[in-house]
């Protein structure tokens, strides 16, 4: 499969690098199979550091290897995919490790939502009934070296 990452700086040898930024599945290397979303993640990033090009790095992924990983997939963005995100963004140490995460993204439409629910304005399935109607697409999270050995860079696309 075709993975992409959107940046304002072509990867060709993805690494985790740490991060005090709160993001949806915690440090990790995030990859999306949307070009589009991989688009809007290049640009956002290009303004947001204010150095760089938007720039798209392709990868191939064989993803017959998902079975020989630790991989935790949220089919849709229901309770625990919410759950997880929320800890995640305050910083709730977990004890589980996995290799790779997969799931929606919580972008800029969801995140009023999930500030309302921090927030504790929201309870019970509010929060969730107000995320249905949005298409949400996904991210891949590798999330350690030894799993990154795994993708193949093949291209960059600028913008």
């Amino acid at each position: 499969m075709k993975l992409y990452h959107g940046g304002n700086t072509a990867v060709r040898h993805p690494v985790i690098l740490a991060s005090d930024r709160k993001l949806d599945f915690g440090v990790g290397f995030y990859l999306t199979s949307c070009l589009e979303q991989a688009k809007r993640w290049a640009i956002l990033t290009a303004e947001r550091r204010g150095v760089g090009q938007p720039t798209i790095s392709v990868y191939q992924f064989d993803e017959a290897i998902l079975s020989t990983l630790k991989v935790l997939h949220f089919e849709e963005a229901d309770k625990r995919w919410l759950n997880f995100i929320v800890a995640n963004r305050e910083r709730i140490p977990s004890n589980q490790r996995w290799d790779i995460i997969i799931g929606p993204v919580a972008n800029d439409r969801t995140m009023p939502v999930i500030r309302m629910f921090l927030a504790k304005t929201y309870t019970g399935s509010e929060p969730l009934q107000r995320l249905l109607p949005q298409k949400l697409h996904d991210q891949y999270t590798f999330k350690n070296e030894a799993v990154l050995r795994h993708l193949y860079f093949t291209e960059t696309i600028s913008l």
